[in-house]
């Protein structure tokens, strides 16, 4: 089995040696596993995969040739989550039935209908197709169906199709000490760099202090300022909902920039930029800073980054009262436009895989926002971002 799960490593262009099939070997025989699917798992990725860019390639093989080794007593002895239990309740339609639910007729009418229902309502409704509850089809609630509606309350979407979210939700902030993974990363952002030799002289230049020494016929110490790259960025980072997923990449991302970048600012903002941004997710609601107050106070010579998978209901975009847990006086495409005429180097990361981009409307639309300089988070996508910051 394990000389099986060797030569499929090889087979999918991981580079795995003989040498490092007998350690993991060896590992084993010292029962480093315990025999348990998960150390088996770990085990084998530190001993087998020497570069960060294969491990998704590794996911793939384990799971392929160890298919079926997993805790089935575990999963048995667990209990079902009481919101398993609750959306059973959830009413499942045919799609012939839910063809036949109509939308309410676009955004306006149904925040109109949606204020009406909530002066009407004073008790909590499950199922049904009007109030505002769980369960069934009314355009208004959670954990039903309705091809053009408000989620309110839900964790999660579940079927893609609110047009627009009502939920206080809880983030944290971003890890900026996370290390592991962070080594491509780092040398992808490394093209971003412009060096200068600014502030006190600490450093000793070796070359000058040699010069000067065979002049004066005695010891003359030179000293000079430490070369520091001087790009300025400003990163804005989508926390929350569908980034979710995307966390532990976004904190190898933030890790890796606080150590490249010395000028370093950012901020936080849920799904799109509107009038205020925040550093602390924790304090979100009391510390905030003005969308204005930023542009006014950084200068045009930042590299603007966003980090996000820019997947939201267009009235988001494109509608004053279209952000999840606010009513935005302006659009987000207005905000995105202030900041594209003061900053001329921006760009967009985005977490989903590219292939999906053309699927969701709102993606095409940030791209178009951002002068089509969206770039995949990966390796190779950094990687070309950075060559178009550093225009």
């Amino acid at each position: 089995m394990f000389y099986h799960f060797f030569t499929e490593l090889k087979r999918v262009g991981i580079p795995v040696s003989l040498k490092e099939y007998l350690l993991l070997l060896e590992a084993l025989s010292k029962n480093l596993a315990n025999y348990q699917v998960l150390d088996f798992y770990y085990l084998g990725r530190a001993t087998l995969v020497k570069d960060e860019r294969h491990l998704d390639k590794f996911d793939q093989v384990f799971a392929h040739v160890f298919k079926g080794l997993d805790y089935m007593d575990e999963v048995m002895s667990a209990e079902l989550p009481d919101e398993w239990l609750k959306a059973l309740t959830e009413k499942f339609l045919t799609e012939e039935e839910k063809a036949e639910i109509e939308a309410l007729g676009g955004w306006d009418k149904i925040m109109e209908e949606l204020k009406k229902r909530l002066e009407e309502q004073d008790k909590r409704h499950e199922g049904g197709s009007k109030a505002i509850g769980t369960g069934g089809t009314s355009p208004f609630g959670n954990s039903g169906y309705n091809p053009e509606g408000v989620r309110i309350g839900q964790q999660e979407g579940r079927h893609g199709k609110a047009v627009k979210v009502w939920d206080k939700r809880e983030y944290k902030n971003l890890d900026d000490s996370v290390e592991l993974g962070t080594r491509n990363i780092k040398v992808a952002l490394r093209r971003l760099r412009r060096f200068a030799r600014e502030g006190a002289p600490t450093e000793l230049a070796l070359d000058d202090t040699i010069k000067a020494t065979a002049n004066q016929g005695y010891l003359d110490l030179i000293f000079r300022p430490e070369r520091h790259n001087t790009v300025k960025v400003l990163l804005f980072f989508d926390v929350g909902g569908s980034m979710d997923p995307h966390i532990r990449l976004c904190e190898e991302l933030f890790s890796a920039a606080r150590t490249e970048f010395k000028h370093m600012e950012y901020f936080y903002f849920h799904n799109f930029l509107y009038e205020f941004v925040w550093q602390n997710n924790r304090r979100r609601h009391t510390e905030r800073m003005e969308t204005w107050d930023v542009l006014h106070t950084y200068p045009a010579d930042y590299k603007v980054i966003f980090v996000g998978d820019a997947t939201m209901s267009p009235y988001e975009i494109t509608y004053p009262g279209g952000s999840v847990e606010h009513w935005n006086e302006e659009p987000g495409a207005i905000w995105m436009q202030r900041l594209a005429d003061i900053y001329e180097n921006a760009i967009w990361l985005n977490p989903t895989p590219e292939r999906y981009w053309a699927n969701t409307p709102s993606i095409e639309m940030t791209r178009q926002l951002m002068g089509d300089r969206m770039f995949p988070l990966t390796l190779e996508g950094l990687d070309a971002a950075m060559k178009e910051l550093s225009r």
